[in-house]
């Protein structure tokens, strides 16, 4: 019988998401260090450049200064602090609810919320590309599940005429994808939710910070507040820090801060890290000009990376992926890139559809023009001759 570590190794010898060669061993915004050379950096989603912002920084700092790092205990067991109610107060004002309620990542905060609010007998709409959490969160409900092709509310609307459930109906998607960078129909599938009487999930994980005059997300881009039962979301992204949340009502937080297991069970979300969130949202809010900047910097990726012959599907959001036909073509930019001191990172099968691969480039607002001229200048150089 083999041993369980050769039984991993050979699980392991599929597609891998990066070359463990790579080593990050400094991160600033927009920038990174890897093996000793200063390199810009394409693949972060550090979207506003405020992770390493010293007022962020700071704000953390003097948080763990005054509780310490680690809270000790989950919010329900003396893990509750000043800073995590000012931090739920300010996401709730940015989202255009009542209240929020925070979680110690994103990924456990759509696990502990789709659980916690679906069960047997109920039923949970999903766009085929909604993220893992997600996906996790659904199949942890024991609702019955129905995967509609992407942004696809024709289909959305059959699977809705075909399923029936004896309880309710929870529509699931994404603001921003991940993968893809598109943005989902919001409004019609808002519309058809009110018309079936069923609940909507949006994660606004990447589009925090990126949509909206203020980074609002596509609640706020759309005037959509108020419109949609549960938005999720995290601190991770764009907000600089880590941690995830959930706004809606003041009658959904009260019940998922008693039913999601994710939150109940789980250590709170160190004092420093909600600090550096809390500081975060308070300077995205008083610095637009930051989210405007993003959305310059992405519109000339977009536009320059067309003009080397490229196939960038979209320019909706800050993730722009860059397609091909072989996996080892964009692996191959990738090299000759990070020679030119840029990173980025290729994406292949199974995490995209079999015979294709893509670049996932990643704008950032802590890009000046100049750095942008060198991403595209290096990308040209990398490889010219890409078909459109």
């Amino acid at each position: 019988m083999q041993s369980l570590a050769q039984t991993l190794k050979e699980q392991l010898t599929g597609p891998r998401w990066t070359d463990s060669s790579l080593y990050v061993t400094e991160a600033r915004p927009g920038r990174a260090t890897v093996d000793g050379h200063d390199c810009l950096l394409l693949c972060s989603n550090d979207y506003l450049g405020l992770a390493g912002d010293a007022r962020v920084v700071e704000a953390a700092a003097s948080a763990g200064r005054r509780f310490g790092f680690g809270v000790r205990a989950s919010r329900t067991f003396m893990g509750d602090t000043t800073i995590h109610r000012e931090l739920e107060a300010a996401l709730a004002q940015l989202k255009g609810s009542e209240a929020a309620l925070l979680f110690s990542s994103g990924f456990a905060c759509n696990l502990g919320v789709i659980s916690a609010l679906a069960g047997p007998g109920d039923l949970i709409c999903s766009d085929e590309l909604n993220h893992a959490s997600i996906v996790d969160g659904s199949r942890l409900s024991r609702a019955a599940l129905a995967i509609h092709r992407h942004c696809d509310v024709s289909d959305l609307r059959a699977q809705l005429d075909q399923h029936r459930p004896d309880g309710r109906t929870l529509i699931v998607t994404e603001s921003v994808f991940s993968m893809d960078g598109d943005l989902t129909p919001l409004p019609a599938i808002v519309e058809l939710a009110r018309e079936r009487q069923g609940v909507v999930i949006l994660d606004e994980a990447h589009a925090t910070g990126v949509l909206g005059r203020a980074g609002e997300g596509l609640l706020g881009a759309l005037g959509l507040h108020g419109q949609v039962d549960v938005v999720t979301g995290t601190l991770g992204k764009a907000l600089g820090s880590v941690g995830g949340f959930v706004a809606g009502s003041r009658d959904l937080i009260d019940f998922l801060s008693q039913r999601a297991r994710t939150f109940l069970f789980d250590t709170a979300l160190p004092a420093p890290a909600a600090a550096a969130a809390l500081e975060a949202v308070r300077i995205m809010a008083a610095e637009p000009e930051r989210v405007a900047t993003l959305r310059h910097n992405a519109s000339r990726l977009h536009s320059g990376l067309l003009a080397s012959g490229y196939r960038v599907v979209r320019a909706d959001s800050a993730i722009l992926p860059v397609e091909f036909d072989d996996p080892q073509a964009a692996r191959g930019v990738c090299e000759q890139l990070l020679e030119l001191e840029i990173v980025a990172i290729p994406v292949g099968p199974p995490h995209v559809r079999a015979g294709t691969s893509r670049i996932r480039v990643q704008a950032s607002a802590a890009h000046t023009d100049t750095d942008v001229d060198r991403i595209l200048t290096a990308f040209a150089a990398a490889a010219p001759n890409q078909p459109a």
